[in-house]
C-alpha cells in the first residue's frame, strides 16, 4: 500500500563531534552494522522499498554504503567474509535508493519537504535513523501500516517518556481510542514539563499522507527558526485526522551517547546469544 519511505539525514550530528567531523552520523555502527541500514531493513520489511534520502554536505558515505563495492567484493570473493555483506547486498538488490539535498538545515519539516521530489503524490513513510527501535514480532512501520490501511490518516509513534525529558520531544495530547491509539488534538514542540499536556512524546517513526506538503509549504518557522513537522501534523489534525500510536517494542535513542552505548550493549548481549 505505501512503497516510499523517506529518511532525513541531513543533520551534522554535533553530539558525536567529533566522531562526526567527517562520518556521516548515520553510519556509526551498532556492533557491525550503522545505524541507517537498521532503520532502511525495517522500511523494507513493511513493504516501503522505494528508499529516499534527504542528504547534506558530507553525507557522501550513506550513498556508498547503498552502492556496490566492486574493488571490494573482488577482494573477499571465495572467503568467509562474503557472508558479511549478505545483508546490505540484499537490501541493494531489493530497494531503490534516490537522493536530494537539504541546503540549509532549517528544521525536520523542511527536511521532509525537500523530500517531495522522491515522493510525488502518495502516502509515505518517514524514519530519523537516530531513533533504533526494535519491534515486537513486528517493525514498527508494520505495525503503522497495519493503521494507516485501517484509517487512511497521518500516523505518529509515540511512548511515554519521564515527565522531566518533555522538552526533548514534540508532545502529542488527544482522545484515547483505546489502549494504544489516539486521536490527537494538540502538539506541542519541545515543552517545558510544566506546560506539557502529556508525556506522550514523539519518536522518529511517522506515516503521512500527501497533503502535509502543502501544509509545510505554508507553516511558519517555530523554534530556532526551523520549521517544525509538529507544527504541520497539529494544523493537519484540526482539518483532518492524525492518529498517535504507541507502538509495541522498544526503541533506543542513538542520537545520545546514552543511548547509543544502551543500544550496543543490548546488540551485543544478542549476539553473544546468537539471535544476531
Amino acid at each position: 500500500m505505501i512503497k516510499k519511505c523517506l529518511f532525513p539525514v541531513a543533520g551534522y550530528g554535533t553530539r558525536f563531534l567529533p566522531a562526526t567531523k567527517a562520518m556521516p552520523k548515520e553510519i556509526l555502527p551498532i556492533l557491525d552494522k550503522p545505524l541507517v541500514q537498521y532503520a532502511v531493513e525495517e522500511a523494507a520489511e513493511a513493504g516501503m522499498l522505494d528508499i529516499g534520502f534527504v542528504t547534506g554536505r558530507g553525507k557522501r558515505a550513506i550513498e556508498d554504503h547503498f552502492d556496490v563495492s566492486y574493488e571490494l567484493e573482488h577482494q573477499i570473493a571465495g572467503t568467509g567474509k562474503e557472508k558479511s555483506l549478505q545483508g546490505i547486498r540484499s537490501l541493494i538488490d531489493t530497494c531503490t535508493f534516490s537522493y536530494t539535498r537539504q541546503i540549509t538545515m532549517r528544521g525536520l519539516g523542511d527536511a521532509i519537504l525537500t523530500g517531495q521530489a522522491i515522493i510525488g503524490d502518495e502516502p509515505f513513510g518517514v524514519v530519523l535513523a537516530d531513533d533504533l527501535c526494535i519491534g515486537d514480532e513486528q517493525g514498527v512501520l508494520s505495525q503503522m501500516l497495519a493503521l494507516f490501511k485501517q484509517y487512511r490518516c497521518s500516523i505518529v509513534a509515540v511512548e511515554e517518556v519521564p515527565k522531566n525529558q518533555t522538552g526533548s520531544y514534540g508532545i502529542v495530547d488527544g482522545e484515547a481510542l483505546g489502549d494504544r491509539l489516539i486521536r490527537v488534538t494538540d502538539m506541542i514542540e519541545k515543552p517545558t514539563p510544566a506546560e506539557a499536556p502529556t508525556n506522550l512524546a514523539i519518536i522518529g517513526r511517522y506515516i503521512l499522507t500527501p497533503d502535509i506538503f502543502e501544509i509545510l509549504r505554508t507553516t511558519p518557522a517555530g523554534k530556532n527558526g526551523e520549521v517544525q513537522i509538529t507544527d504541520a501534523l497539529l494544523q493537519q489534525a484540526k482539518t483532518g485526522c492524525v492518529m498517535a500510536y504507541k507502538f509495541k517494542g522498544r526503541r533506543f535513542d542513538c542520537g545520545s551517547i546514552d543511548g547509543f552505548v544502551a543500544a550496543t550493549n543490548y546488540y551485543y548481549d544478542q549476539y553473544k546469544k546468537g539471535g544476531c
